[in-house]
């Protein structure tokens, strides 16, 4: 099946508006912080966002999201504007796809579908590909009643008998039967991978993780001396990439997987478990975190709660902070009982209270990376020598 295309990045970028909810466990900052991430995945898919709307809720209205004034103020918004795109912050059913989409007459998108249509655009390999159109395949399927609006089930009488199904009904098996062929290929990827896997067994396995655009890639280039593709969007690793990096003649394999991200669709998760196999398989993780991001704690939450659900959470892990030349404190309100941390209050605490080693870089200026050679090397060392005690190797 094609993949559907939301935006193209060689015409004039299409207008968006995006929508919110606050719900009585959020913050207004904090939903903001949430529209402003949307907005950078609007801007990675090639959209420009014109203007967001908010409303406190209780919880999503189950027929429209946002309530029927807030969605008449959105519509008047869309027409005067000429707004082609609306892009809503959370998962919409397909009723209510359906009945925004009466209601506005453009085009609806919700942040699964946006960050799918990203990681379409982003896929390279066979196996990102494969995985990318079964997981929008999973999406599509119980949305297909919007598709087919304009048709309606063949009616009966003489002369109107039709061949038995509708069809959507035609185009839900079609989907069944790719999804199928899909999964099936995907195993066959599985176990050429794992074949691989096996292969390199014999030495030590680092895995970078973390939230989606801390510089993960740029990482892996300033470690590996390789050249792998980084920029400043989300979602621009998306396939799995392992190289193999030798520091002070020891040996060992350095992977960079695709960042995690708030909200990532489960079926994405799902779809993307063999590629995360070199997180589960890994002996030590990297958790790479821009310090210079204003809520760089909650993307820190985020990330070990995705390893938690990945089984992942117990390995050694080392905490990068990177980006420290970018890193500015708060401004400082009078009222406040403290002063904001500096960097280096804030690497004294950090390294008092958590039991991770911890280590503050700047890639993009090569700051502290002697450090953290050194640190990444002891890591290793220790695995490796636990591993094989009686390895000549001159470390």
């Amino acid at each position: 099946m094609p993949r559907q295309k939301f935006f193209d990045t060689a015409i004039k970028p299409e207008k968006v508006v995006l929508v919110g909810i606050i719900t009585p466990g959020e913050t207004e900052e904090q939903t903001r912080e949430y529209l402003d991430e949307l907005t950078f995945l609007v801007e990675t898919a090639g959209g420009e966002t014109h203007k967001a709307f908010t409303q406190r809720m209780q919880r999503p209205d189950r027929a429209t999201f946002v309530g029927t004034g807030k969605l008449e103020e959105i519509n008047a918004y869309v027409k005067s504007e000429e707004i082609d795109i609306v892009v809503f912050d959370d998962e919409l059913s397909p009723s209510q796809l359906r009945n925004i989409e009466n209601e506005l007459q453009v085009k609806i998108l919700d942040r699964s579908n946006l960050i799918l249509d990203i990681f379409a655009k982003r896929a390279q390999s066979s196996q990102a590909k494969t995985q990318v159109e079964l997981a929008q395949l999973q999406y599509l399927l119980p949305r297909l009643t919007r598709l087919w609006t304009h048709l309606e089930r063949q009616k009966g009488g003489i002369g109107m008998r039709g061949p038995g199904e509708s069809q959507i009904e035609t185009d839900r098996r079609l989907i069944l039967n790719k999804i199928s062929l899909l999964k099936e290929r995907l195993r066959e990827i599985d176990k050429q991978n794992e074949t691989q896997r096996k292969n390199r067994n014999q030495l030590v396995r680092v895995s970078l993780v973390g939230y989606t655009n801390v510089g993960k890639s740029t990482i892996m280039n300033m470690i590996s001396k390789s050249e792998v593709f980084a920029e400043n969007k989300l979602f621009a690793t998306l396939d799995t990439t392992v190289r193999k990096v030798v520091i002070e003649n020891l040996p060992f394999l350095l992977s960079d997987t695709v960042g995690f991200i708030r909200k990532l669709p489960h079926h994405l998760i799902e779809c993307f478990k063999s590629t995360l196999d070199e997180v589960r398989e890994a002996d030590i993780l990297i958790h790479v975190v821009d310090i210079s991001h204003p809520n760089f704690e909650d993307q820190i939450n985020t990330v070990n709660e995705t390893l938690k659900e990945m089984g992942a959470i117990d390995k050694e892990i080392i905490m990068v902070f990177n980006k420290i030349d970018a890193y500015v404190p708060a401004d400082f309100d009078p009222q406040e009982e403290h002063p904001p941390l500096t960097l280096s209050d804030f690497k004294n605490s950090w390294m008092n209270k958590n039991r991770a080693p911890a280590i503050f870089i700047s890639a993009l200026n090569k700051e502290n990376v002697d450090e953290f050679r050194s640190l990444l090397y002891e890591k290793v060392k220790a695995i490796h020598t636990a591993r094989y005690p009686y390895d000549k190797l001159l470390y």
